[in-house]
């Protein structure tokens, strides 16, 4: 269903104040086909949007926007698994939580990530030690041109560090309809972070998991209903073991962690930190005080004062580190997403 207003403010947890041409409601796969076409014949821009979790609008939308509202979890098992097929529209926190409540564990490090499942894939997203490729089975995309359903097994995801298929080849002209989730009956916890780390490994329940990364992500992440913001806005850098011994060298508390490919991840809170802008405004945006990676709306903040901050955070950590941070949220422009990098170069 389409709404009268067209307002965006509602469609995106950073706040930001811009607006569509026109926003439908898509409680089915056809109703999203039939705002792909409507675009088509209008030729007008077309973005599909989940709950907005990872969006910057730069300004007015000038076309069609599609907020995915599918609905639906379905639960079968097999000797080693329970398989969950679960609708793109679904609230991924609620899913952690029903999981843990039927007893399939495997997402509970994955607790209280903003956004809906359909978005799940497309950024691979992670936390704590686990990511989506972990536990994915399948993803289930829909062609809006033809209506018909592509179901892509997991292995040709093409899943990387907030990276897939979904990114590029799928990126226009589909969405995606399902995921399909492989949870493991022999569980094995992860506890490789934070204060997972310090939890009994013999003893360990998958709830005592989820309720500690519940408490670490509620004390360090403002919560968007209450404070405008994207989650994490840059990306943990990932650079070669050279230049992460060179950091380490002058800087010998720096987290790092060590990649199969054998190269480094860096936490780019750290590196945030490290440069003393917890609390540095530009506008009403300002770096979050407890979690230097977070960019927060804290003052009706305009894009352009995101934007400009993240301008800043970019050239001091570079400046410091000689690493160069990328966003990690999406940056859309008034016909379609641009390349945010660029933007705040």
């Amino acid at each position: 269903m389409s709404r009268d207003i067209n307002s965006l403010k509602p469609f995106n947890t950073f706040g930001i104040d811009a607006n569509a041409r026109k926003i439908i409601l898509a409680e089915t796969a056809e109703q999203l086909s039939e705002a792909w076409h409507e675009s088509r014949s209008a030729a007008v821009p077309f973005l599909l949007l989940g709950e907005g979790s990872n969006v910057l609008f730069l300004e007015c939308f000038a076309g069609i926007v599609a907020v995915n509202r599918l609905k639906g979890i379905k639960v079968t098992e097999d000797d080693d698994a329970w398989l969950l097929h679960v609708a793109a529209g679904e609230n991924w926190h609620a899913l952690v939580e029903y999981s843990l409540k039927n007893g399939f564990s495997g997402l509970e490090n994955l607790a209280l990530i903003p956004g809906c499942v359909g978005s799940a894939p497309i950024q691979n997203i992670g936390a704590y030690g686990v990511e989506l490729n972990q536990i994915c089975d399948y993803v289930d995309v829909l062609n809006l041109n033809s209506g018909e359903i592509e179901h892509i097994p997991a292995e040709a995801c093409q899943f990387g560090y907030r990276d897939s298929v979904f990114k590029h080849h799928y990126r226009e002209g589909y969405a995606i309809v399902a995921v399909g989730l492989r949870l493991k009956k022999a569980w094995k916890p992860v506890m490789t972070y934070g204060d997972l780390t310090r939890l009994d490994p013999s003893t360990v329940t998958p709830q005592e998991i989820f309720d500690s990364v519940c408490n670490m992500r509620r004390s360090k992440l403002p919560d968007p209903q209450v404070t405008g913001n994207a989650g994490s806005f840059f990306k943990n850098p990932v650079v070669s073991p050279e230049q992460a011994a060179g950091i380490a060298s002058e800087f010998p508390q720096v987290p790092q962690y060590l990649q199969t490919d054998g190269q480094v991840k860096l936490a780019a809170g750290w590196l945030i930190d490290q440069c003393d802008l917890k609390g540095y405004c530009k506008g009403g945006a300002a770096v979050h005080r407890q979690q230097a990676l977070v960019i927060i709306n804290q003052q009706q903040a305009t894009a352009e004062d995101i934007v400009a901050l993240a301008h800043d955070i970019r050239q001091r950590v570079g400046d410091k580190f000689d690493v160069w941070l990328e966003p990690e949220v999406r940056f859309i422009g008034a016909t379609g997403e641009k390349n945010a990098v660029e933007v705040i170069a």
